[in-house]
């Protein structure tokens, strides 16, 4: 007797059998794809099933917070089990999903405001972590083995054919919608608004089923703008030593910030003391950033040539539309960002991502999941990591590859600048340089198979503090790399530590540089060195163009 036929099919069986559910409690009140509000918990009851994997798109500052309410709000006795994929977890109803039983499982990158509840939710077993992800890893792996079988997006616009128009704060839209509509899943999208016309359309309507117009617009936080008014001295001072230390010497001309006054001063020194230095069209030309406010003056100045933007920021639209040359726009003006596409250019095509952390340890291993806080790292693992797929030249490159393998027997290769720059005490006077990062103890509370580690030591190349630069590249034992540290660490218990004379010798060497030894002038870091030193005066370098969000605004 031969045995019955291989299905090939049964995703799709299902999905039919899920549309069909759909179908019949929504009865006649489907407009096209567009759907009344008041019936979205009766579509999500018929298309979800009991463990199914649910990608609810929550970014780092979109987020299809009414879908993810509507969500929330579920009876667990109807639904429950859920895997949740989500890059980002930013909003209470994010984690009441699991707080009331409606989801267990859990695989995320960054959590930011609930990393406290995180911590709890796990510790109380409501909560299982897959795992702590890069933003990119975690998108690949919507087309690998955690593929969305149901996903809730956000868009600015629809019609009713279910055509969107994400504007410009698209984020992860198009990696969620695509993974989810070509493996027979089901797409579900909130929008601002519906329209007969769209200004134009970025994901067509033949990978959407649902669309509901959300009561409110989609919830959208800020997350890059920094109050130049909120820079120190310090930071001024740690700021002219990245540019004549480290952006001048390696010319840095392709580059990623991370999120921080420490590089919003940099990005406000630009057209100040580093057009000073004469490196302007020498550095920093070319962007993976977001549209910072900050860049303002050194977009106006000549400075930044361009930016690719892994989202949008509020207040910065009549500044983009403006501003076509440097921005990636559409027909209408309005930019097209994509976090997906942005984070692989911030890995490959960029010579140096600098950004900060919460604690580093000696071997300069450094971590945001600190006690009671599972942070989760977002794309800086992606900026952070020396991209060893890379094939092409650039003086950084090259230089930092051969500073890394000068006096050794191993073919030539070039290397991605990675740079921490860090106060050596943070907030709380807690110090950032420690004997052994949090994150030991975290993986030992949570099961995890590793500690969750955001950049790993060995991509570190430099670690920059109000102490000096350490070039950990120039390192040639690890107990060298560890007295670097210790050289830059300050007063902390980790720089008390160190071996006063190995570290003076290391100076010699240039592997540790003071502010003196690299001729930057301490008594000018001072805020006035700053291009704008408060958001009007951002507001007067775009020509009237920034409109600033009511929080940021103190006139």
């Amino acid at each position: 007797m031969s045995a019955s036929p291989a299905k090939w099919n049964t995703l799709q069986t299902n999905r039919a059998a899920r549309l069909a559910r759909a179908g019949a409690s929504l009865g006649g009140a489907l407009d096209g794809k567009a759907l009344p509000a008041a019936l979205l918990a009766d579509l999500l009851y018929a298309v979800i099933e009991r463990g199914d994997r649910v990608c609810l798109e929550g970014n780092n500052q979109k987020q299809a917070d009414f879908l993810g309410q509507a969500l929330a709000q579920l009876d667990p006795a109807r639904v429950n089990g859920l895997h949740m994929l989500q890059s980002v977890l930013a909003l209470p109803q994010h984690l009441d999903v699991f707080e009331r039983g409606v989801a267990d499982r859990l695989d995320f990158s960054f959590s930011g405001p609930q990393a406290g509840r995180v911590a709890k939710l796990l510790e109380a077993g409501k909560l299982k972590i897959g795992a702590i992800h890069t933003y990119l890893e975690l998108f690949s792996r919507y087309f690998i083995d955690l593929t969305p079988r149901v996903c809730l997006i956000a868009a600015e616009a629809a019609d009713r054919h279910g055509n969107l128009y994400t504007g410009p704060n698209t984020e992860d839209t198009p990696a969620i919608a695509e993974a989810t509509a070509f493996k027979n899943g089901i797409v579900i999208v909130q929008v601002n608004r519906i329209m007969d016309t769209l200004p134009r359309v970025d994901i067509p309507g033949d990978w959407v089923d649902f669309v509901v117009q959300s009561p409110r617009p989609y919830y959208i936080e800020p997350l890059f703008t920094r109050d130049p008014a909120q820079i120190s001295e310090i930071q001024v001072l740690m700021a002219m030593m990245a540019i004549k230390g480290i952006y001048a010497p390696y010319e840095v001309d392709r580059l990623n910030h991370g999120i921080g006054f420490d590089t919003a001063a940099i990005e406000l020194l630009l057209p100040t003391y580093g057009e000073s230095l004469g490196l302007k069209g020498k550095i920093a030309r070319h962007w993976a950033l977001n549209p910072h406010p900050a860049l303002i003056p050194a977009i106006e100045s000549g400075f930044v040539e361009s930016v690719y933007s892994f989202g949008s920021e509020l207040g910065m639209e009549d500044y983009i539309r403006a501003r076509p040359d440097v921005f990636f726009t559409g027909p209408d003006g309005s930019m097209r960002s994509n976090r997906a596409l942005c984070q692989a250019a911030g890995h490959y095509a960029c010579d140096m991502f600098i950004g900060s952390t919460l604690q580093i340890d000696l071997q300069g291993n450094s971590s945001t999941a600190t006690q009671g806080r599972i942070a989760g790292f977002g794309g800086a693992p992606n900026m952070g990591a020396d991209a060893r797929g890379r094939r092409h030249a650039s003086p950084a490159w090259l230089k930092a590859g051969q500073q890394a393998r000068e006096g050794r027997n191993t073919i030539p290769r070039g290397q991605k600048l990675v740079v921490q720059i860090v106060e050596t005490f943070r907030e709380h006077m807690q110090p950032a340089f420690v004997n052994k990062l949090d994150a030991w103890e975290l993986a030992e509370q949570a099961g995890m198979a590793l500690p969750p580690v955001m950049i790993y030591g060995d991509d570190v190349t430099h670690i920059l503090t109000e102490e000096g630069i350490a070039n950990l590249l120039l390192c040639r034992s690890d107990e060298e790399r560890e007295q670097a540290i210790r050289g830059v660490a300050g007063y902390t218990p980790v720089g008390m530590g160190r071996d006063r004379r190995m570290v003076e010798n290391l100076r010699d060497r240039g592997i540790i540089a003071r502010a003196e030894d690299i001729g930057v002038d301490k008594r000018l870091a001072t805020r006035d060195l700053l291009a704008a030193r408060n958001m009007k005066d951002l507001v007067r370098a775009s020509g009237g163009l920034y409109n600033p969000p009511k929080r940021f605004r103190n006139w």
